[in-house]
C-alpha cells in the first residue's frame, strides 16, 4: 500500500449483529470518513463517454511509501485517483477502495482530480530528504485525457522546476508528455529526473484490447524519441508482461528494439500480478478475448496474486539478453544507441 490508509466506516447500528432483526428493520446509513468523504463530496467537471470527473479536495500530495515489496523510491505522486486509460492489467484499481467504490470499473469511469495540487506540493517538498526519491503516477497516468484539460500535472512539474537536488521519476503510458518537454528540461537541470513510458506490445490491435483508451504503442515510441532529442533522461517500462499474451521472446525482442532505436537509455519488465480489484476484471477479459489461456491462468495464479519466482526469472533472463543485444545503456557518444549484430534472442521458450 502506497501512502494511503483505508478509509474508516463508522456503523451506527446494533453492534450486537450484523444483521438487522428482521426484514422491515433497514440498515443505518455508513458515515463516511477520511478519503470516502472527501470523494463523496466532489463536484462533478464533466462527463461523457462513460467518463465523469470530479473535484477531490486533497490534503495532502506528498505520500510516503510503505509499501514492502522493496519499490525504489520513496514518495509518491499521483495528480489524479482513478485512470480514464482502462488498461484491463491494472494492479491500481484498489486506490478507488478507499473511497468506498469497490467495483473495479469504477476506477476508469470515476476520475478525481486534485485540486491546489502545485501548492500543496510547494509546502511540502521540504519534508524529503537528501537521497530520497519521488514517484509520479504510481497509481495512475499523469498524462490520461483529464491532463489536456486540467493540468495538474503540469503545475506539479512547473513547481518542481523551481527546486534543486530532487531525485524524480515518472511514468506514463501517454505521448502527451511531449507537450510538457520544455518543462521537463527545466526540471532536469537542477535535479535528477528519469522519465519512462510504458510500452508493454508493438502489436496496435493488441494493445487495443489490453489498453483500451491508452495511445497507440507507435505514438509511445515516437515520444521516447522526441523526449531523447531534446535531452531528457527516458526509458521504457514493459510492464506488466502478461504470460501467454506479451511475453514471446519474439515480441519482447521487438519492443526492446524498438525502444533502443528510439534513444531509450534503459528498459525494465515485471510480469503481470493480480490483486482481488485486478483479477475481477481481467479474468472476466481473458475468458472472452484468450479463452485458452483461462485454464492455466486458474492453476498458476490460484488465490495467489504473483506467479512463482521461477517465471520471473525467465523473464528476467530473456530482458537481460535483450539489453545486452541492443546495448541499452552504451553509448558510443551524445544521443547515440550501440546497436549490436541482429540476431535471435536466444532459444523459443515457452515462459508460461
Amino acid at each position: 500500500m502506497i501512502g494511503e490508509q483505508k478509509a474508516k466506516i463508522i456503523m451506527t447500528s446494533s453492534p450486537l449483529s450484523l444483521f438487522p432483526l428482521n426484514q422491515n428493520e433497514s440498515c443505518a446509513k455508513p458515515q463516511l470518513v477520511g478519503i470516502a468523504k472527501l470523494a463523496s463530496q466532489g463536484e462533478s467537471l464533466r462527463e461523457g463517454h462513460d467518463v465523469e470527473y470530479f473535484t477531490l479536495k486533497s490534503r495532502s500530495l506528498l505520500s510516503r511509501v510503505v509499501s514492502k515489496r522493496g519499490v525504489p523510491f520513496t514518495w509518491a505522486i499521483n495528480p489524479y485517483r482513478g485512470c480514464e486509460f482502462g488498461c484491463k492489467y491494472c494492479y491500481a484499481r484498489y486506490t478507488h477502495e478507499f473511497m468506498e467504490m469497490r467495483d473495479g470499473v469504477a476506477f476508469e469511469q470515476k476520475i478525481f482530480v486534485k485540486q491546489h495540487a502545485a501548492e500543496l506540493l510547494r509546502q511540502e517538498l521540504r519534508q524529503v530528504k537528501e537521497g530520497e526519491s519521488i514517484a509520479i503516477g504510481t497509481a495512475t497516468d499523469p498524462y490520461q485525457p483529464a491532463e489536456r484539460r486540467y493540468e495538474t500535472t503540469r503545475g506539479i512539474l512547473e513547481e518542481m522546476a523551481r527546486h534543486r537536488g530532487l531525485e524524480i521519476g515518472m511514468i506514463t503510458k501517454s505521448d502527451m508528455i511531449v507537450r510538457d518537454i520544455e518543462v521537463l528540461r527545466e526540471v532536469g537541470k537542477h535535479n535528477r529526473l528519469f522519465v519512462h513510458i510504458t510500452i508493454t506490445t508493438l502489436d496496435v490491435k493488441l494493445a487495443r484490447l489490453l489498453e483500451p483508451r491508452a495511445p497507440r504503442p507507435d505514438l509511445r515510441l515516437e515520444a521516447v524519441r522526441k523526449l531523447h532529442e531534446a535531452g531528457v533522461n527516458v526509458g521504457v517500462n514493459c510492464c506488466a508482461v502478461i504470460p501467454g499474451i506479451t511475453d514471446s521472446p519474439k515480441d519482447l525482442d521487438k519492443v526492446v528494439r524498438a525502444a533502443a532505436e528510439a534513444g531509450a537509455r534503459r528498459i525494465f519488465s515485471n510480469p503481470l500480478f493480480l490483486k482481488p480489484c485486478s483479477a475481477a476484471v481481467f479474468m472476466p477479459f481473458l475468458e472472452k478475448e484468450f479463452p485458452h489461456l483461462v485454464a492455466q491462468y486458474k492453476q498458476r495464479y490460484g488465490d495467489k496474486a504473483f506467479l512463482g519466482p521461477a517465471y520471473g526469472k525467465r523473464l528476467g533472463k530473456v530482458l537481460t539478453g535483450l539489453r545486452q543485444k541492443y546495448g541499452m545503456g552504451e553509448r558510443k557518444g551524445p544521443g547515440t544507441v550501440k546497436m549490436e549484430a541482429s540476431r535471435e534472442a536466444g532459444a523459443q521458450m515457452k515462459m508460461f
